[in-house]
């Protein structure tokens, strides 16, 4: 690639119905939330997922925000989660007075560590809150049996899980709650939106209050009540029919647009074998696991200069990007959570990973493009004896 060429990190791909269901939102004078687009919506969601109940948000921080409520939890309350996500999974609980608890990751997926779990379970801890990272599954089963011999709720961060499973069941469809994303630079977007997909069906009744502000309106529609009135807390959790309707074209063809991102990140997979060789680790996908090609993320070789490999990256036209910086080292993660021992993986491979542009419709000869641009890289760079 020249430097005049730019490969984006991420295009969102639409799929030419999206303008046809805005215009029919428009048509049908209903813009707020909750209309036909919106169930249409939850429809596909709930046969899709399985689950008794979906209420689309607008955003996934807003699904775990309503998770939070739901679980009533307040200071004094702990929730497990692993340092290395996005600010929103500790935010939600933040925000109601609990205190986030890290716990290190898996070296090979990246998930939250399911072996260390129980050693962090404390009499003041009320949920457990797993990351799909990548879409990739966390091992759930023994999640969910860890919550169970100690009462505890699961709430799914399933922010990049969409059409991903574990053992053959749907990503946010496991735990008691799940919370999904229809961000930008996810596979299915809105631009911003989410869902919050409930399982634990003594969830359904209360969520949906929550969701019209802490009221029964919805109650009042189905004609169950003669008028609606402020019944519980609350807040204004729905998107606009217009964020609906976009999004509902996109969940139409969400099948085709995770086909072509697997076919792409095979791609990558295969073309970035021979880097192996140079010490960098591609993705691990379990056997028990189906993904969604949500991203393709490469740990770089230790002691490899990760800003100046991206920095060559992006100068030869090639938007690659870091990760997450690790919450518990981030100012706000030490005045409201605290780490559950050390966190030598998640540290270790903040610091190295890098991701590459992955996005329907992308030339399907990017993935070699880039491999051998990265390869060529590395060759001129790598420290001596780097390690993986």
């Amino acid at each position: 690639m020249s430097d005049r060429e730019i490969l984006p990190f991420n295009l969102p791909m639409l799929t030419g119905r999206e303008f046809t269901y805005i215009r029919e939102a428009i048509d049908s004078g209903q813009l707020a939330g909750n209309g036909g687009f919106t169930r249409r919506c939850h429809d596909w969601l709930r046969s899709t997922l399985g689950v008794p109940g979906v209420l689309l948000t607008h955003s996934c921080t807003a699904a775990l925000e309503m998770a939070a409520l739901l679980l009533d939890l307040g200071p004094g309350d702990e929730v497990i989660m692993p340092s290395f996500t996005f600010v929103s999974t500790a935010n939600a609980f933040v925000l109601r007075g609990a205190t986030p608890v890290f716990v290190d990751i898996r070296p090979d997926t990246l998930n939250l560590d399911e072996r260390l779990i129980e050693d962090a379970i404390t009499p003041r801890t009320r949920a457990i809150v797993p990351v799909h990272y990548a879409g990739v599954g966390c091992d759930m089963d023994a999640i969910m049996a860890i919550a169970d011999r100690h009462g505890l709720l699961v709430i799914e961060d399933a922010a990049q899980g969409l059409l991903a499973s574990y053992r053959g069941r749907p990503l946010g469809s496991l735990g008691h709650l799940g919370a999904l994303s229809f961000h930008e630079t996810k596979n299915v977007t809105c631009g911003e939106g989410g869902a919050l997909a409930i399982r634990a069906s003594r969830f359904l009744e209360r969520a949906e209050v929550l969701w019209e502000k802490g009221t029964d309106r919805s109650r009042f529609f189905r004609g169950e009540v003669d008028r609606y009135t402020w019944v519980d807390v609350g807040s204004s959790f729905l998107p606009g029919e217009l964020a609906a309707a976009f999004l509902y074209a996109q969940l139409e063809e969400a099948a085709a647009i995770t086909a072509e991102r697997l076919h792409l990140w095979q791609a990558y997979y295969d073309a970035c074998a021979p880097l192996e060789t140079l010490g960098v680790r591609r993705p691990v996908v379990p056997g028990d696991v189906t993904h969604n090609a949500h991203l393709f993320a490469l740990v770089l070789p230790a002691g490899t200069p990760r800003e100046q490999v991206l920095a060559e990256l992006n100068r030869h036209g090639v938007n690659a990007v870091f990760h997450y910086v690790p919450l518990h080292q981030s100012p706000a993660g030490r005045r409201f959570g605290r780490a559950a021992g050390p966190l030598p993986v998640t540290e270790d491979r903040a610091a190295r990973l890098i991701r590459l542009p992955l996005w329907a419709g992308m030339n399907r000869e990017a993935p070699a493009d880039v491999a051998r641009l990265l390869a060529g890289l590395l060759n001129r760079i790598r420290p001596a004896g780097g390690t993986t």
